[in-house]
């Protein structure tokens, strides 16, 4: 017992030579900055393309605001709509995507070259109970993390106004990622509006709608 207690009283404690400690620091302070670098360069993607969606959506919103006094935008076939379609140039009938035209032979297209994105996900026209708005579109990850169309709801009851103002949805730095539409007729007001059209198919186009919007006005089926 005396010998095994010697010997063990003899045994040195395991210690890291310099040789060996300063490549294994040298290997932990790697990949701490890398990790570092990773985590800003992700983080600086979503930074520069909220700021690409501040812009797009206003470029987006006066584009639609021309469509709509040159053609008279009735409504648009779903809840989410793509906004895929204004590159074109010409189209047969009254419908372009899932937009419906008063005026379709007013189309003055194609209005962008390339059809804007973003994450390589094309914007999309919501309809909500209080409108239309332009937002991303579904999938596309936010600088908050959040992303649309999982954490960030719009379906038919969204308060996107509301999200327009709240960092932790559609605003990025005091701007909002998202703009109301403000287009579109009620389901009383297209049917008016159809009828109305129908009744000035003698006049020239413009006073055509602009005779279809007074009335419409005066009829209170514009939103």
């Amino acid at each position: 017992m005396a010998k095994q207690l010697s010997y063990r009283g003899n045994e040195r404690p395991f210690l890291l030579s310099p040789n060996k400690i300063i490549p294994m620091l040298t290997i932990i302070l790697f990949l701490l900055l890398v990790g570092v670098a990773l985590f800003r360069l992700f983080y600086q993607a979503r930074t520069i393309a909220d700021e690409m969606i501040t812009k797009e959506v206003v470029q987006l919103v006066d584009i639609f605001k021309k469509i709509d006094k040159r053609c008279k935008i009735i409504s648009f076939d779903y809840q989410k709509n793509n906004i895929n379609f204004l590159n074109v140039k010409s189209f047969v009938g009254s419908e372009v995507g899932p937009m419906n035209l008063a005026y379709p032979e007013n189309w003055e297209g194609p209005y962008l070259d390339d059809n804007l994105n973003i994450q390589g996900k094309e914007y999309q026209i919501v309809r909500t109970k209080k409108g239309y708005f332009i937002t991303p579109g579904e999938g596309v990850v936010l600088a908050n993390r959040k992303i649309v169309g999982k954490d960030i709801i719009l379906d038919e009851d969204a308060d996107i106004a509301a999200m327009m103002l709240d960092g932790q949805a559609l605003n990025f730095k005091g701007k909002a990622l998202a703009a109301p539409l403000p287009v579109g007729v009620s389901a009383f007001g297209k049917v008016a509006l159809e009828n109305i059209v129908r009744a000035s198919d003698g006049l020239v186009m413009e006073d055509k709608i602009e005779s279809a919007v007074h009335l419409a006005h005066a009829n209170n089926v514009l939103h």
